[in-house]
């Protein structure tokens, strides 16, 4: 078993206080029980629904090495069996673990931060990373007051490349978070109406999100959407923090990390940049133009931390979409034929491609997922159909906000439209008749709907908030046809 932690530095790291007799070390860190590996640290934290010294029993049974747990909470606890390190506050000693992690690391470390793509950024970033060196980046969507300190409790102490997503829906939570991550490259992919329930205006959104260059470390560099409207008033504020290497990605003249020429296809890009004076050439093997523009980023971020750009430009080709975001599912219809279609069409209908962009939405997001749906080639009798969910946390905005995805929709290759939540009503009422548009209050309602109504070569794209809960629709597909066993390859 290899050490995440000696017990020694664990215990050091948390001014904590053991009880028992420590193991020599743990090999991670969890969170909760039910995922928990044997020689792991269970931290017993406190959440909004739920509290980790309720589960300390579970996390034994499932091979704690250590558990820590709060001070008030030990008389309650009884008799546990495995060894135990105090603390005065969970979350407080995990997040001094973190910065201990992060000041035994010699890694060079990436944030990234931004209303749209930073999940899709940091996989980008582990996956070309890893051609080159050895990575830690942040699980799932881990990007807030505990997901931060948790992954960086988890840093391995050799990683060559460690890259962190820092999120935020209030001001004034990704500073903290960024002064422990200290990075030395700060990317913010765009600013977006995303949170706008919280926020006055866009302006404000990127304020909020320039918090991540109060954490750079010294002489680091920040690295700014320079096709977005908020490029100027980040610029300034970056600047402002001190920042002396300022750099642009994009299309605009002006970029430092520049798409020069781009080829969309139906299941990747082809593109031609220009990296910090460097050209190359390189196939992206996720598609979508928002990919393009995240990969810039992450060219750019490559190139600032030492990475060789060769490799990193060919493992691009092997980028595929994570589940929730745009992950591509081919499926067989039985009434359709069983092969993959590569963009002609074919008089049997062939099957259902089903696009998963159901983890998060907002309208920027939005753009981009009908963009993806509108460039992938139907078979057949086959219909683009655009499912879409609520976007949440835009507040009073809210209304106007899905009404004016109207726009997305009115004139593009999408005519079928399912719609379900309160605020997609809205939008129900902007479409025109000629879009044959079904809506329904909630995702149980619309999910039959939706079933009966699939026809062989569709094109289908579920996009919605994750709180809407349309990761059912896409489970209900997968459940009712069964994926294709091969996918045609890139060539």
């Amino acid at each position: 078993m290899s050490l995440l932690w000696t017990s020694e530095a664990l215990v050091a790291a948390m001014d904590g206080r053991p009880l028992g007799p420590m193991p020599e070390g743990i090999s991670g860190i969890s969170i909760d029980s039910r995922s928990l590996q044997p020689g792991d640290a269970f931290f017993a934290i406190k959440g909004e629904a739920m509290d980790g010294h309720d589960f300390a029993t579970a996390a034994i049974k499932a091979g704690a090495g250590v558990l820590v747990v709060a001070e008030s909470k030990l008389p309650s606890l009884g008799r546990l069996t495995a060894p135990i390190v105090v603390v005065e506050d969970v979350l407080a000693a995990l997040e001094k673990l973190g910065v201990a992690a992060r000041a035994r690391s010699q890694a060079k470390i990436i944030a990234v931060t931004g209303s749209a793509g930073k999940t899709t950024t940091k996989e980008a970033l582990r996956h070309v990373l890893s051609a080159v060196g050895k990575v830690h980046a942040s699980a799932q969507s881990f990007n807030n007051h505990w997901g931060v300190p948790l992954t960086l409790a988890r840093m391995p102490v050799d990683c060559d490349y460690a890259v962190f997503e820092i999120g935020m829906n209030h001001p004034d939570e990704i500073r903290p978070l960024v002064k422990m991550v200290r990075p030395h490259v700060a990317i913010v992919t765009m600013i977006a109406a995303a949170h706008l329930g919280f926020f006055r205006n866009l302006d404000e959104i990127a304020k909020a999100k320039a918090e991540i260059f109060e954490g750079l470390e010294p002489d680091g560099a920040a690295i700014l959407n320079r096709d977005d409207a908020r490029f100027k008033l980040l610029d300034k504020m970056a600047h402002a923090a001190g920042i002396e290497h300022v750099y642009g990605f994009g299309e605009n003249a002006r970029s430092t990390f520049k798409l020069v020429k781009c080829e969309l296809h139906a299941d990747h890009s082809d593109i031609a940049a220009r990296i910090g004076g460097h050209d190359m050439i390189a196939r992206i093997g996720a598609p979508g133009r928002h990919m393009v523009q995240n990969v810039l980023a992450v060219l750019g971020a490559a190139h600032l931390v030492g990475a060789d750009l060769d490799k990193v430009a060919l493992a691009l080709a092997d980028l595929s979409a994570e589940r929730g975001r745009g992950k591509r599912h081919v499926l067989r219809h039985p009434g359709g034929s069983t092969s993959s279609h590569s963009g002609g069409s074919t008089s049997s209908g062939g099957p259902i491609t089903l696009i998963d962009e159901s983890y998060n939405a907002n309208p920027a997001s939005m753009s981009a997922a009908m963009a993806l749906l509108n460039a992938t080639p139907v078979t057949g009798e086959g219909r683009r159909i655009a499912v879409l969910g609520d976007m949440l946390e835009l507040g009073e905005h809210s209304a106007k906000l899905h009404a004016a995805l109207a726009g997305l929709i009115v004139g593009s290759g999408t005519h079928t439209v399912f719609l379900g939540g309160p605020e997609m009503r809205a939008l129900a009422e902007a479409l025109p008749d000629d879009i044959k548009t079904e809506y329904r209050a909630g995702v149980e309602e619309l999910k039959p709907v939706l079933l009966a109504a699939l026809r062989p070569g569709d094109v289908v794209m579920i996009k919605s908030s994750k709180g809407i809960g349309f990761a059912k629709l896409v489970d209900a597909l997968l459940g009712k046809y069964p994926a294709e066993t091969t996918t045609r390859k890139l060539t």
